[in-house]
């Protein structure tokens, strides 16, 4: 295969304006100009990048973005200029440091009876948002299912993230992790996961398969690994990521313990250990007694109807019936109650942060 080299063409009025500021302010180096008597193109390379800059093209100028570590000591400290030619240049951090806003908590159900619309993502996956206003941006939850199965198209990656859980639902999917050993299997009432910035990979999945993914914030960056190859060696199940464990959860070796709320039992997936309290998960399906009203002072709590029936009571509210496939949020402070629990309902509860306070009454 031949040599391919790219640049990306820029415009330009006066090409002599230019050329310092690319070469002393940027700290780019000039690889070619011509004509030798007038010069109206020029080309640079530096940063990752190759710029053609030619007098009379007719694009228009656009923005040249630098990323690095110390951007402070870089152009005397400045965040944007605007070149001679027009074009924007902004200066920013390599690594950005991480910034969960504020949850912005509100009441929220989301039926699955609504049919609120699945939307092709990464992979081919299929997304279903389950809080449409995401809570001021603070956290994103998802049912995710890939109808086809088989291989997944996925290459190794990994998420700049605070939190972010996998809960296999329905069927079962093949996973790689980062200093996690070879590939495993994560059936359905399993879930993992993901510590920050953890190398992994999807690879097989089963027809149908849906899972729920919580991931916080809302809105994060996933960064494509091409260096890395898993699995990359023996399982380190101690190691940290950012202060938090890989956590494989296996409902087969649960312990079931009464549930925080009345008429309820759970099996704690050790989450809220295993990530410094950062977030809690539990699974918690019907037991002996009947359900009381109860109000939480958790930033954030999620939960998601796994299976069964039951109806939401909420203070100043209308009941609402739920079924498997629905999902709410209750606000801190506000009091609820699990009314008329099915004896098969099973309810996926994901807490900011892992532990917290429940009031009953």
């Amino acid at each position: 295969m031949s040599d391919i080299l790219a640049e990306i063409r820029l415009p330009t009025d006066e090409l002599r304006d230019d050329i310092p500021f690319y070469t002393k302010t940027l700290g780019m180096r000039l690889d070619m100009i011509y004509p030798a008597d007038d010069p109206s193109v020029a080309v640079f390379s530096g940063h990752g990048v190759r710029l053609r800059i030619e007098k009379g093209a007719t694009e228009p100028p656009g923005t040249l973005r630098l990323r690095m570590d110390n951007p402070d000591g870089f152009a005397n400290g400045a965040r944007e200029l605007t070149a001679p030619n027009g074009t924007r240049i902004e200066i920013d951090e390599m690594q950005p440091p991480l910034v969960v806003p504020q949850a912005l908590n509100s009441f929220i159900v989301r039926r699955l009876a609504d049919q609120a619309p699945w939307i092709v993502g990464r992979a081919g996956m299929h997304y279903r948002d389950l809080i449409p206003d995401r809570l001021g941006g603070s956290i994103i939850a998802s049912h995710i299912r890939i109808p086809d199965g088989g291989p997944v198209p996925d290459m190794v990656h990994y998420h700049t993230v605070g939190f972010q859980l996998i809960f296999c639902y329905r069927g079962w999917v093949d996973l790689v992790y980062e200093d996690q050993g070879e590939p495993f299997r994560l059936h359905a009432g399993n879930c993992v996961i993901q510590p920050p910035e953890i190398r992994h990979r999807v690879l097989y999945a089963s027809e149908n398969i849906e899972v729920i993914e919580i991931g916080v914030p809302a809105e994060h960056v996933t960064t494509i690994d091409h260096d890395m190859t898993l699995p990359n060696g023996p399982a380190n199940p101690d190691r940290r990521f950012q202060g938090q464990r890989f956590v494989h959860h296996q409902k087969d070796k649960a312990d079931w313990r009464p549930f925080r709320v009345p008429g309820f039992t759970a099996r704690d997936t050790t989450i809220a250990e295993n990530t410094g309290n950062v977030a809690g998960v539990m699974v918690a399906r019907r037991a002996e007694g009947d359900p009381v009203w109860t109000a939480h002072d958790a930033d954030i709590l999620f939960t998601f109807v796994m299976e069964g029936t039951m109806t939401l009571e909420g203070e100043g509210r209308d009941p609402v019936p739920l079924a498997a496939g629905d999902a709410f949020v209750i606000p801190p402070g506000m009091r609820t109650r699990y009314a008329d629990p099915s004896s098969d309902i099973e309810l996926l509860e994901v807490s900011l942060p892992g532990t917290f306070e429940t009031m009953q009454g």
